[in-house]
């Protein structure tokens, strides 16, 4: 069974990280992991651009240099960029120093985010330690799962509107794996919330906030 809203355990073991963010008004954050790329990341940017909408991306550095010109019109747009490490690296596996210039080498494509995720949202103590000397770590209250492939986009559609709130950081993939569900529920989660009053926020943080 899939766990759409964060854990209480891993916030607890946590708790310097970003799971969601206080507001006074009815405001959700899409962020979007893994691109860019062609297909997905453009169909988002359409979709965005269509309500108004501002959105994070956290991008993998290989990919920024594969796609430059889209990651180009991401900033152009308005929307947040973070680091999500140059080859997508899982944190628990990953050599600690390997991990660490994974991360640096995409921080040097990006050089102006203090914004950080963790791929799989996976990451040692010395890992995290390290990042939040510079960076703030977002992790989030709502995972879409919308990369797994055999999961009815209508379920996925009903849990991601079920578990969101007022401050809910929301996790898309803007990846190939995830696009059939992706696209199926994004338009829909932004017009359900839309039509209740809500507004979508790029993440805006700095080191020092």
């Amino acid at each position: 069974m899939h766990l759409y809203k964060s854990n209480i355990l891993l916030k607890a073991i946590y708790p310097k990280l970003i799971w969601d963010i206080p507001v006074s008004s009815p405001t959700i954050y899409l962020t979007f992991d893994d691109g860019p790329i062609p297909e997905a990341t453009e169909f988002v940017l359409n979709e965005l651009e269509k309500n108004n909408a501002k959105a994070t991306f956290f991008c993998i550095g290989e990919n920024i240099l594969k796609n430059p010109t889209i990651f180009s019109k991401i900033v152009a747009n308005g929307h947040s960029v973070g680091n999500h490490t140059m080859n997508h690296l899982d944190g628990w596996k990953a050599v600690n120093e390997q991990y660490i210039k994974n991360f640096d080498e995409c921080q040097s494509l990006i050089p102006n985010t203090y914004l950080f995720r963790p791929p799989y949202g996976k990451i040692k103590k010395a890992q995290e330690e390290f990042i939040l000397k510079t960076h703030k770590i977002i992790m989030w209250d709502v995972i879409s799962y919308d990369f797994v492939t055999d999961l009815d986009p209508k379920i996925c559609l009903e849990k991601c509107i079920k578990y969101s709130r007022s401050g809910t950081i929301i996790v898309f993939h803007d990846s190939i794996k995830a696009f059939k569900n992706m696209s199926y529920v994004l338009p829909k989660y932004i017009a359900y919330f839309k039509e209740r009053g809500f507004t979508f926020e790029p993440i805006i943080l700095n080191q020092n906030n």
